[in-house]
């Protein structure tokens, strides 16, 4: 069961929390692209707000060049504030191949929203 947020007329941001009326400012945008491009299914659980936000950053600065090391990173610091004992902060090359290849869903979405961008 999803969130469903509609306004006739405006702008809706749809958040972890809730649904906010307003304008969305660049970085909410792209994230909100990026999050509609993976899976409802390996989404994290709790409010990914931030994390979302890290991945527009990445699809600004890096666009298609980001990595699946970089996405990793970025969920690492977003983790680091919720659980900072999670198994899987570890550097990227430390993990093991089934833990990497859970960052390329988010990889590849990141990237295909940067195209856009252009």
């Amino acid at each position: 069961m999803g969130l469903r947020c509609t306004l006739l007329g405006g702008a809706v941001l749809i958040t972890s929390r809730g649904c906010t009326l307003g304008a969305l400012n660049y970085i909410d945008d792209i994230a909100q692209r990026i999050k509609r491009e993976v899976p409802s299914h390996l989404l994290p659980e709790g409010d990914t707000d931030l994390l979302f936000r890290m991945y527009a950053v990445l699809a600004l600065s890096l666009g298609e060049e980001t990595d699946v090391a970089n996405v990793h990173d970025a969920w690492s610091a977003w983790m680091s504030q919720s659980d900072p004992g999670h198994e899987s902060i570890e550097p990227f090359d430390k993990l093991s191949e089934d833990v990497r290849d859970q960052d390329e869903p988010f990889a590849e979405a990141i990237r295909k929203v940067a195209v856009g961008l252009r």
